[in-house]
């Protein structure tokens, strides 16, 4: 079925994220496909084929050459392939053309554009991009494109000269930077017109290259002109954009499953039993993972509103050297809470609301040993035991609550996000330092 010519040729496809194309004997493309990892997933078509669908073995049959384009990351992969699809109109790619409702990325045209998933392709008033076969990968490849250009997807009725933006109250996905606010003043309609345009470009295949000079031309711009903060914003773009090529895997804009909790009453409940002087609003948690001292990492996560802000976490290799005779957890949790807060301090960014750390009055002590030696004065921080589930404030006092508590259960989110967080990078460098092929976990 499949000549010695094509294999020595599937042979040479890199094992990079990209799209492949089988073409027929007329050199016509007839099927378009996308892979995390190409030379896998085109060498499983040749592999097993008795375990292939029917559908699927009559194009290896015609299937005479194949051709791939390498992408830089998962997510531009799957971008490519809506385009390449919607252009080449490969006749076994059915999936798309089979008369159901796929998912498209819709674009507004109003004054200040949304930008959401929809199967609904007779949309007035809106540019549609797609359609794509995957719904949860092009959800994944939206969560990226939110946080690097920061388009609105609320339904208000916004324009330029409305007074009311001036006195407009941004919701929270301005907080956690996944909104530039037109709803306010903060970004005007020239400038949201732009990072509208630059998403355009970007998923439309117009090359990362000349999309980056172009952004950072406009960053240079608003800087000449004082404009410091439309200038941070180009440069948040930049650098997501940048860091497709080390952390594209679309599982890396998976949203972790919340618990059926409500959060205002878990933030208004915090406050209450912690005695804030205000809501919890942004708080960060911190985890440690080794196994007998060995591949010693922790991790930060943030939440900001009562809701995992990914951007915003961080991991970390510890750097001091372990003892196995004593808890190192204590001297871990005290190097990373460090190099945090030490780092916030520096750069003169604000701090965190409620620090939460994993573990009991040890490693509490541990954190606020390293704050003092940094000069760092948080509003407030606390551990949780997990034994008991109990709350740890400075001085070793245990606050108990109930089991049902909205507070209690609220840090229980931010803690096990951070353990899972933090297992996820210890599992990625035990498989590297076996040699072992990198995986989602």
């Amino acid at each position: 079925m499949i000549g010695e010519q094509l294999l020595a040729k599937i042979a040479t496809v890199p094992d990079d994220p990209g799209c492949y194309l089988w073409k027929d004997a007329e050199a016509r493309v007839i099927y378009v496909g996308k892979a995390k990892h190409l030379r896998r997933r085109v060498v499983s078509y040749v592999q097993r084929l008795e375990d292939h669908q029917p559908r699927t073995l009559r194009m290896l049959q015609e299937a005479v050459d194949i051709e791939w384009l390498v992408a830089g990351s998962e997510v531009e992969a799957l971008l490519t392939e809506s385009l390449l699809i919607k252009e080449l109109q490969p006749r076994f790619n059915v999936l798309l053309k089979d008369g159901k409702d796929y998912p498209l990325l819709a674009i507004t045209r109003e004054e200040f554009p949304r930008v959401f998933v929809t199967r609904d392709r007779r949309l007035a008033d809106a540019d549609l991009i797609g359609p794509f076969a995957s719904g949860s990968d092009l959800r994944r490849a939206y969560h990226f494109l939110q946080r690097a250009f920061r388009f609105r997807t609320c339904e208000l009725d916004i324009h330029e000269g409305d007074p009311i933006r001036r006195s407009f109250a941004p919701c929270l996905n301005w907080h956690i930077k996944r909104c530039s606010a037109p709803c306010t003043t903060k970004i005007g309609a020239a400038e949201y017109g732009e990072d509208i345009r630059a998403l355009r470009a970007f998923v439309t295949g117009r090359g990362r290259g000349p999309l980056l000079g172009q952004l950072r031309e406009r960053m240079r711009t608003c800087s000449g002109e004082l404009r410091f903060e439309d200038a941070a914003r180009i440069r948040d773009q930049i650098l997501a954009i940048e860091r497709l090529s080390e952390r594209g895997k679309l599982s890396d804009y998976r949203e972790p499953s919340a618990p059926v909790i409500d959060i205002g009453a878990g933030v208004a409940a915090l406050q209450q039993h912690l005695g804030l002087a205000g809501p919890a609003r942004t708080i960060e948690g911190f985890d440690i993972a080794h196994l007998h001292g060995e591949h010693v990492v922790a991790a930060m996560v943030q939440f900001v509103g009562g809701v995992p802000n990914k951007d915003g976490y961080r991991r970390y290799r510890v750097k001091g050297a372990i003892d196995l005779k004593r808890n190192d957890d204590f001297a871990s949790m005290q190097e990373v809470v460090g190099r945090r807060y030490r780092r916030l301090r520096d750069e003169g960014q604000a701090l965190p609301d409620l620090v939460l750390i994993d573990g009991g009055l040890g490693q509490l002590n541990a954190a606020l040993e390293a704050l003092a030696a940094e000069g760092v004065q948080l509003p407030a921080i606390v551990g949780l035991a997990k034994r008991e589930e109990t709350i740890i404030l400075p001085g070793g006092r245990g606050l108990r609550l109930q089991r049902r508590d909205a507070g209690l259960r609220l840090l229980q989110y931010v803690r096990d996000e951070a353990h899972r967080f933090c297992r996820r990078y210890y599992h990625l460098l035990q498989r590297q330092a076996l040699g072992q092929p990198q995986q989602d976990p």
